[in-house]
C-alpha cells in the first residue's frame, strides 16, 4: 500500500471517529448543527452575499440558506435578484423536499421569481444559489405573502 492511500485513508477515518465517539466534546447531531445552521428570515427583504465560504451544493458553486415559518393556506413570492449572478431560488419543506424552485422569472432577466402556495404549516428553507454553479456576489431576496382581494 502507498503513502498517499494511507493518508486519504486516515483523513477520512479520524474526523470520523471523532464525530462519532464525541471526540470533540460534540455528538454527531452538535456537530452537524455548527456545520449547517441556516439564516432565520426574519424580514420581507434581506441583502446579503454569496461566496465561496457560504454552502457547497454538491453540483458546483455555493448557496445561502434561509430558513422561514410558513402556515398552511400562504401564498408567496420570492424575488432573488442579483446584478452579478444568474440566481435560482429553492423553496424546500422541512423534510427537505423542493416544494418549488425558479431560474429565471418573467420579466426576461436572470433573477429569479417564485411562487409557491403552501399546503402544510412549518419551517421552510429558501435557498439561493447561481445557476450557472460559478457565480457570486451581492444579492437580495424579497418575499411578500400574497391576500386574496
Amino acid at each position: 500500500m502507498n503513502l498517499t492511500r494511507i493518508s486519504v485513508k486516515l483523513s477520512l477515518l479520524v474526523p470520523a471517529f471523532l464525530l462519532s465517539t464525541g471526540g470533540l466534546g460534540l455528538s454527531a447531531r452538535q456537530a452537524a448543527a455548527q456545520l449547517y445552521n441556516p439564516i432565520p428570515l426574519d424580514s420581507t427583504e434581506i441583502s446579503d452575499t454569496l461566496s465561496k465560504a457560504d454552502i457547497p451544493t454538491g453540483v458546483g458553486g455555493f448557496a445561502k440558506d434561509y430558513v422561514i415559518n410558513l402556515e398552511a393556506g400562504d401564498q408567496i413570492t420570492i424575488d432573488a435578484i442579483s446584478e452579478e449572478f444568474d440566481t435560482l431560488v429553492t423553496l424546500m419543506d422541512a423534510n427537505g423536499l423542493i416544494v418549488n424552485e425558479n431560474d429565471d422569472g418573467p420579466d426576461g432577466s436572470t433573477n429569479s421569481l417564485l411562487f409557491a402556495r403552501i399546503n402544510e404549516s412549518g419551517k421552510y428553507t429558501v435557498r439561493v444559489r447561481s445557476y450557472a454553479g460559478d457565480g457570486e456576489g451581492p444579492f437580495s431576496v424579497k418575499l411578500a405573502r400574497l391576500r386574496p382581494i
